[in-house]
């Protein structure tokens, strides 16, 4: 996959192993580099990398100490299901007024994630003050166009000595995390050259079998870069069509859904929670709006197979779209077969109906619902992706939620990643995307080795085109729009819904279920919901509702 044709070796399956005398594409003649040993302090050592384009234009980047670029880090996962990552989406500015917002910090890194325009300028003016602050106020120009540092008694070389092995030695010493806000930034202003000399530096401190840091930062990059082309929208669908092959994609996910707890989480909370809703229920309908594999389905038949008072009847009405057909390698009737064999072998007089359409195009007739049938809901990391009244005034989001109160259902099941992307503009949603997916990329890391190839693979196919398209799209090109739960409670409230209380046997089985994973995986109960977290970000939210 390409960015563009200019940029051949930048794309999504070819990651950033190129060599460094890489073409010049924007007019970036002079990468400076400035030492700055006036603040050594117990061996830590500050620096900055000051660009000079052809026009005669500078400016700086400051760097960390010299390990705090690449601390150890790790992150989630796809599920058994579409072509998309561990989760999916839809939205841009929302008419629905949205104060809920995302963690004060971001994870593992100074910047808030707040999408007020005020705190947005605070934090572009914090980034700008990140590529000054080594320079002081006694700092100058000399008349040859390089920086001096006259307080240092350091004065930096001219531009004409600069050379690829120097800049080398000195991106060690760069935090990744504020080289990536700052070429956001510079994208965000339309700041060609200055965004070019930043990803010239991204490019190499990212790689794809690097730390979870450097793995998210090349996926990252390429969102920007498509951002910075206007390519996004043609990067996207180019990686949808260029998926791998049917039998590939189901390894990949199947690699994820096995290291990350975060579709198990879903599958686990809400069959407890629909066990409970209909113990009594001699007829049950579920309407699954993500149907994927039916995966979820096998454990709750076998469960409800052993109620005291026999099975009941089971019909399942399952929801899918081309890129679920794809994973799968063939349509809903697939998925229809396998789940009538498990519920012959468990005794429960079953019914499979398939919806082979998107989720925004289903309508009542399309569900047939019977008379005296408990309808079940099934929400699983899919709302986000229908788009809201932010999108069109059609408002899929909404009109779904209100479809499915039309049904006077048991039980709705709803879960979802808690992230706030959906009506953000682009730098603090970069921000809050970058936070989110660092929490990821390092859960996915305790999964597997670093270089890992099928890992690697699956980060790529299952993962990596949810970035791109939250970095490089708008408007309805742009299908990943996650919204916090503060927020879906006031959608599910205002058609009509009330939240169901979770009871503890749903916590219990979610935590006995994260005891195959790594330690840093926790539950918490808040808001009558589940909270699945990595450490101390929440990531996933699981509620129900009537």
């Amino acid at each position: 996959m390409q960015t563009s044709q200019k940029h051949r070796s930048a794309g999504i399956h070819g990651f950033y192993h190129k060599p460094v005398q890489e073409i010049d594409q924007y007019g970036l003649s002079h990468v400076q580099i400035l030492e700055n040993n006036m603040y050594s302090d117990g061996g830590s050592q500050g620096a900055a990398i000051s660009f000079q384009t052809e026009q005669g234009e500078f400016f700086t980047l400051e760097s960390s100490s010299a390990n705090a670029g690449f601390a150890n880090y790790d992150s989630p996962a796809a599920s058994v299901s579409s072509n998309r990552s561990p989760f999916s989406p839809q939205g841009s500015h929302s008419c629905i007024s949205d104060p809920h917002h995302s963690p004060d910090t971001i994870y593992g890194s100074p910047f808030s994630g707040s999408s007020s325009a005020e705190e947005d300028n605070i934090l572009r003016q914090k980034l700008r003050e990140l590529e000054i602050s080594l320079l002081g106020p006694e700092s100058d120009i000399t008349d040859s166009g390089s920086f001096c540092f006259v307080s240092g008694g350091y004065q930096a070389e001219s531009s004409a000595s600069w050379d690829w092995n120097r800049m080398m030695e000195m991106i060690p010493r760069l935090d990744l995390k504020q080289v990536l806000l700052a070429c956001a930034d510079a994208v965000s202003n339309a700041d060609i050259q200055r965004a070019a000399g930043l990803m010239h530096v991204l490019d190499q401190m990212v790689s794809v079998s690097g730390e979870p840091i450097q793995r998210l930062g090349a996926y990252m990059l390429e969102g920007l870069r498509a951002r910075l082309e206007l390519s996004g929208s043609k990067i996207y669908r180019a990686l949808k069509c260029d998926a791998p092959i049917s039998s590939d994609l189901m390894t990949y996910m199947g690699i994820l859904y096995q290291i990350c707890p975060y579709w198990k989480f879903a599958y686990t909370s809400a069959n407890v929670v629909i066990q409970e809703a209909v113990e009594y229920e001699p007829r049950i309908h579920i309407i699954d709006f993500q149907i994927a594999q039916g995966s979820q389905w096998i454990v709750l038949m076998q469960m409800l197979a052993c109620r005291p008072c026999g099975p009941p009847v089971i019909r399942i009405t399952g929801v899918d779209d081309s890129q679920s057909a794809h994973a799968r390698g063939g349509g809903l009737d697939i998925v229809g077969q396998r789940l009538s064999k498990v519920a012959e072998l468990c005794n429960v007089p079953f019914e499979f109906h398939d919806v082979a359409m998107d989720g925004c195009e289903v309508q009542l007739e399309h569900l047939r619902v019977q008379p005296g049938e408990a309808v079940v809901v099934n929400f699983p990391y899919v709302l986000h992706h229908m788009p809201d009244e932010s999108v069109n005034t059609w408002n899929h989001r909404d009109r779904l939620i209100r479809m499915v109160k039309s049904l006077s259902p048991r039980i709705v099941t709803l879960i979802e990643q808690e992230s706030n992307t959906n009506t953000k503009p682009f730098f603090p949603r970069f921000i809050e995307t970058l936070d989110y997916y660092t929490a990821m990329f390092e859960s996915i890391d305790v999964g597997l080795p670093k270089d890992d190839k099928q890992r690697i693979n699956a980060e790529q196919h299952c993962v990596a085109r949810d970035i791109v398209n939250m970095i490089a799209c708008e408007e309805a090109e742009r299908v990943e729009r996650h919204e916090l739960l503060a927020k879906w409670r006031s959608r599910f409230t205002m058609a009509g819904f009330n939240q169901y209380p979770l009871s503890s046997s749903v916590t219990t089985a979610v935590r006995d279920m994260l005891k195959e994973y790594d330690r840093n995986y926790n539950v918490q109960e808040r808001d009558s919901a589940l909270y699945l977290r990595w450490r101390h970000r929440d990531m996933a939210t699981s509620s129900a509702w009537r």
